[in-house]
């Protein structure tokens, strides 16, 4: 998994982890001025009259290139940005490292193939953009139904790995304590999303997006000071204290055998192509004034996730360097813990809090942003565009909206308590394998293709999805492994973990048969009006 990637954590079982300091409640004293400063901001700069959909939605649209692409950068990082990666580099070296770079890919397919057209053509949700050339109730419905899916899945992984993190960091280690943290952590984020919506929902994933560039930046500078400022000491001593060798740095350490190489290809196609459909980063793009300021924040996302992913490959040779391979796994054999220990070895009780209040701050705005997003295709897809057939008030449909963030929210914690002691790191990558199979081929014919029709984005955006999940469940992932979600049985037919070397040419062929043996839109639907705001930029204000 991939903190850029959005997961929560690297969950190889349940995560653990023994702070180098007693003293706990620093952490939990700095987070809660955190959520009370951020939750006074939402009250205090709330409108009086209550936001309109533009606002709500979509922060009126204000943000400047570059904070919305830093924005962009906290919405997209995760905790495993901070925490999952080093340790997966710690442990793996090369195969690590290649792990990690996946999304600077990811940020090149945003940028050319989707954040100016997009945003030309959409006004809040994907299905907005679908429905400028193609038949709205069926692509607001599926489209609607297939970002709830995605978003879910998404929320029950990180509220999971906020329950596993929060819980320790703490003091607490009862099931009872970390089921109540995911439940708080939850609440927090309802209150956030109804009170703000999108704004209060940009100042959590700014605030964290400096936080978590400030707490990379001050590790990777203190491992170069532990080695006089010289890079390849850094790298030999890793290679030394790995147990590896040279072979730290060679592939093969983590992905040795067919099965497992063809897995890594999976993860890292889902990665790379999933990031450019995934809802909330979508709705993100939306937030500019122009077509043009759209492609400028992706520039600006793109440039700081591959300055994040140099500094996660420095935190995680150093930890390796500093702390020895077998210090790290013995703590965690996943290598969760291995910017904690790292941290504790720098003796430094204010970084080290300052790392466990990023953790909370990612987690709690990631699950912001995502809800929000959620929230939107139920009330502005499945309630204002199918059920009330584009007729619904702003006002009727903002109340729907707040209601659906209460409504989604609940149902990832009551989910998230479920799972807390379940292996369930195959959720994210589920996510973005049903991203990159059922979201993107759509995306992509439709603002690309002149003969894409609807029932095309119907069997793309269906097929693609039921193949994820089909295989998924077929899959090692779920049974037939002791790592397993369901260790004691065994119907894994499929032995790929992820299904995106699958799922992603189904997903694209499905949506080219149906468009071209579509016999409704034998030529394809009207691409007209959607070339035109593809090439001039042109932002729409549909509703």
């Amino acid at each position: 998994m991939n903190a850029q990637r959005a997961l929560p954590l690297h969950i190889d079982g349940p995560f653990t982890y023994a702070s180098p300091s007693n003293d706990n409640s620093s952490v939990f004293i700095v987070f809660s001025v955190f959520v009370m400063l951020t939750l006074l901001f939402s009250l205090i700069g709330n409108n009086s009259d209550g936001p309109d959909l533009d606002e709500f939605y979509a922060g009126s649209r204000r943000l400047p290139p570059f904070v919305n692409g830093l924005v962009l950068f906290g919405s997209y990082m995760s905790a495993a940005a901070l925490l999952g990666n080093p340790g997966l580099i710690s442990l793996s070296g090369y195969d690590g490292i290649v792990y990690t770079l996946a999304p600077a890919i990811s940020w090149v397919v945003v940028l050319i193939l989707v954040a100016e057209p997009y945003r030309s053509t959409s006004r809040f949700t994907i299905g907005d953009s679908l429905a400028y050339r193609l038949r709205p109730r069926p692509v607001h419905l599926v489209a609607g139904f297939t970002t709830l899916v995605i978003s879910l899945l998404y929320l029950t992984a990180q509220l999971v790995g906020a329950g596993a993190l929060a819980a320790p960091v703490l003091g607490f280690d009862s099931p009872f304590a970390q089921r109540g943290i995911v439940a708080s952590l939850g609440l927090l984020m309802i209150l956030f999303v109804v009170f703000g919506g999108m704004r209060v929902t940009t100042l959590l994933q700014g605030v964290k997006a400096v936080l978590l560039l400030a707490v990379g930046v001050t590790l990777g500078i203190a491992v170069l000071w532990r080695f006089g400022w010289n890079p390849l000491e850094l790298i030999n001593s890793s290679m030394r204290q790995s147990g590896f060798g040279e072979s730290f740095l060679r592939p093969g350490i983590k992905y040795a055998d067919r099965t497992s190489k063809l897995d890594l290809i999976s993860l890292q196609l889902a990665f790379s192509l999933g990031a450019a459909g995934l809802p909330h980063v979508l709705m993100r793009i939306t937030t500019v004034d122009s077509s043009r300021n759209a492609r400028s924040s992706v520039q600006w996302t793109g440039l700081l996730n591959l300055f994040f992913c140099v500094l996660a490959i420095l935190i995680g040779l150093g930890a390796t360097a500093l702390l020895g391979r077998d210090v790290i796994v013995a703590d965690a054999s996943s290598g969760n813990t291995t910017v904690f220990l790292l941290t504790g070895s720098l003796k430094s009780a204010a970084l080290l809090t300052l790392v466990s209040c990023v953790a909370f701050a990612t987690i709690l705005a990631v699950v912001a942003g995502i809800t929000l997003t959620a929230a939107c295709a139920l009330a502005h897809d499945i309630y204002g565009q199918v059920i009330m057939h584009g007729r619904a008030s702003s006002q009727s449909e903002l109340l729907i909206a707040r209601l659906s963030v209460g409504l989604i929210g609940v149902a990832a914690i009551t989910l998230s308590m479920y799972a807390q002691h379940l292996n369930i790191s195959f959720l994210v990558g589920l996510a973005f394998a049903i991203s990159a199979s059922a979201i993107l081929p759509t995306i992509l014919y439709n603002l690309w293709w002149k003969r894409f029709t609807t029932q095309g984005a119907v069997w793309s955006m269906c097929g693609g999805l039921g193949t994820a999940v089909v295989l998924v469940v077929l899959s090692p992932s779920v049974s037939g492994d002791p790592a397993a979600l369901l260790p004691n049985v065994d119907f894994a037919i499929f032995p790929l973990r992820n299904p995106g070397l699958i799922s992603i040419p189904i997903g694209f062929l499905l949506g080219w048969v149906a468009s071209v043996y579509d016999r409704r839109d034998p030529t394809g639907c009207d691409y007209r009006e959607t070339e035109v705001r593809v090439l001039a930029g042109i932002g729409n204000t549909r509703s």
